[in-house]
């Protein structure tokens, strides 16, 4: 046994780990939520393009560190332009705006030639998905609990199996 200053007694006050005898409660479920946004990471590449504009932004030139706006629009976008999924709904944000879709409004999701998703309302509206992809479509699939199919069934044994629809006991 490991004791105090000088290890011939026990010490007051030392937290031992036990393994408890009666097995642990059912652990709650976490929340599924899945964020589609630009990496980060092209911040570093917009401040590099700033680092570049610099002489000819100052120089004698005036006006021209206005070209600043360019790089300062594009941190904006990346920032603030993503897509998120809950279990209630998409959340899509735009750089200019905001719009929440719970799931009982889509009707479907429309994939474009070039790999972008939108989602199709009820009155066959349309709206672009910022960020998500065909690739994302079975983490779309898995969030949504079951509202939308997995064109590629790489999640549908997760899906039936989902800790919010109790199975039947033996």
């Amino acid at each position: 046994m490991v004791g105090g200053p000088g290890f011939g007694e026990a010490a007051v006050g030392v937290h031992h780990l036990y393994v408890p005898e009666t097995p642990e409660p059912q652990r709650q479920v976490k929340r599924r939520k899945a964020t589609f946004r630009v990496p980060l990471i092209a911040l570093l590449a917009i401040f590099g393009l700033m680092v570049c504009l610099a002489p000819t932004a100052f120089a004698d030139v005036p006006g021209l560190w206005a070209l600043y706006v360019v790089p300062l629009g594009l941190i904006v976008f990346v920032v603030r332009t993503r897509t998120v999924a809950t279990p209630q709904g998409l959340a899509v944000r735009t750089v200019f705006g905001h719009r929440d879709l719970p799931w009982e409004a889509l009707k479907g999701l429309s994939i474009s030639k070039r790999a972008k998703v939108r989602a199709v309302l009820t009155d066959d509206s349309t709206i672009p998905l910022p960020s998500v992809r065909t690739r994302h479509l079975p983490v779309l699939a898995l969030v949504s609990g079951g509202r939308l199919k997995d064109p590629t069934g790489l999640i549908d044994d997760l899906v039936s199996e989902s800790p919010e629809t109790p199975k039947p006991t033996e």
